[in-house]
């Protein structure tokens, strides 16, 4: 469910997206008609295989980017946060292509969509054009780097480097952390329980307490 709420500033929207300054229309002719919507956590913002409605201009919150497989798996991409650019909408206005994975909010978030045929007008101003190229390349080396996540190490590595850096204790479920990491959940709770049996961790409903980081850096780095 979806609401509008009041207009964002022109100097929000121009802090957060600079380019923005340039574009044409420009933000000053299209201000009485800007209207953000304000959604809850856990709402579908787009779905693989669709068309793009529209381009997101996140304002608060965050927006996980995700695909499925045919067995019902799901592999975070990437995340979008204020002043970022979603690369799959892009891509799909770029090419008129059904989208390519689906995003959902993982926190209450408000944001602007942009219709399609203003976000072509606004890639004719060569400000906000190389912004949307400059995603490109930047979402490009993040995938590249998920790819060989997934390619060359081993789950056990890639799960020790997820429950690192997110303070001594997650609330994360299992299917959770199988999701992100773009496996099944009995995969990730044998290991789990393998880390907790070795003193790393301590895993309760819902939660994980990290005991030994140290243990955990060694095995996300492959160390011996």
């Amino acid at each position: 469910m979806t609401t509008a709420t009041h207009s964002p500033t022109l100097a929000t929207l121009c802090a957060l997206y600079p380019a923005l300054a340039q574009v044409q229309p420009s933000l000053a002719e299209l201000h009485p008609a800007l209207a953000p919507m304000s959604v809850a956590a856990g709402t579908v913002m787009f779905t693989e295989n669709m068309p793009c409605q529209g381009f997101p201009l996140l304002l608060e919150g965050e927006i996980k980017v995700a695909r499925n497989s045919s067995d019902g798996r799901s592999l975070e991409l990437y995340r979008v946060t204020p002043g970022e650019l979603c690369l799959v909408s892009s891509a799909c206005l770029f090419r008129t292509q059904p989208l390519m994975a689906h995003g959902i909010t993982t926190q209450a978030s408000r944001l602007l969509v942009i219709p399609p045929e203003l976000f072509a007008r606004w890639l004719e101003t060569p400000a906000f054009r190389n912004e949307v190229l400059g995603l490109f390349a930047e979402r490009m080396a993040d995938l590249t780097g998920l790819i060989d996540a997934i390619a060359f190490q081993r789950l056990d590595q890639r799960l020790a480097a997820t429950l690192l850096g997110r303070g001594p204790t997650l609330a994360l479920t299992h299917q959770a952390l199988a999701d992100e990491l773009g496996t099944v959940r009995e995969i990730v709770s044998r290991l789990l329980r393998r880390f907790e049996r070795e003193g790393w961790v301590r895993l309760s409903r819902e939660s994980i307490h990290i005991c030994n980081s140290a243990a955990l850096r060694a095995v996300a780095s492959a160390l011996p």
